[in-house]
């Protein structure tokens, strides 16, 4: 199953948490924040959203950092997935 985001949108998969901190200590499950930085799977079309005419302006491969409490989270074929509107992400990583 494929994921086609619409308008503005963007499907994001975050990356993997560090499992331990830059000074050698491990952290249990429960305190791993989830990074905001993620590689972009699928990207909308743009076009017309809210009157206003949007460019897309990150592609499928891109790393980028994402707001901490944006998009919709989905998982499909076990495989966790985020939704974000495209002024959601904040940079690419280049």
């Amino acid at each position: 199953m494929k994921l086609q985001p619409l308008g503005d949108r963007v499907v994001l998969k975050q990356l993997a948490a560090e499992e331990t901190t830059k000074s050698g200590i491990v952290l249990p499950g429960q305190n791993k924040e989830k990074p905001q930085q993620a590689e972009v799977i699928a990207v909308g079309p743009g076009g017309m959203v809210d009157g206003k005419e949007v460019t897309m302006q990150v592609k499928v491969g891109d790393n980028v950092i994402f707001s901490k409490y944006s998009g919709t989270e989905v998982k499909l074929d076990d495989e966790e997935y985020i939704i974000v509107k495209q002024n959601d992400i904040l940079a690419i990583i280049a």
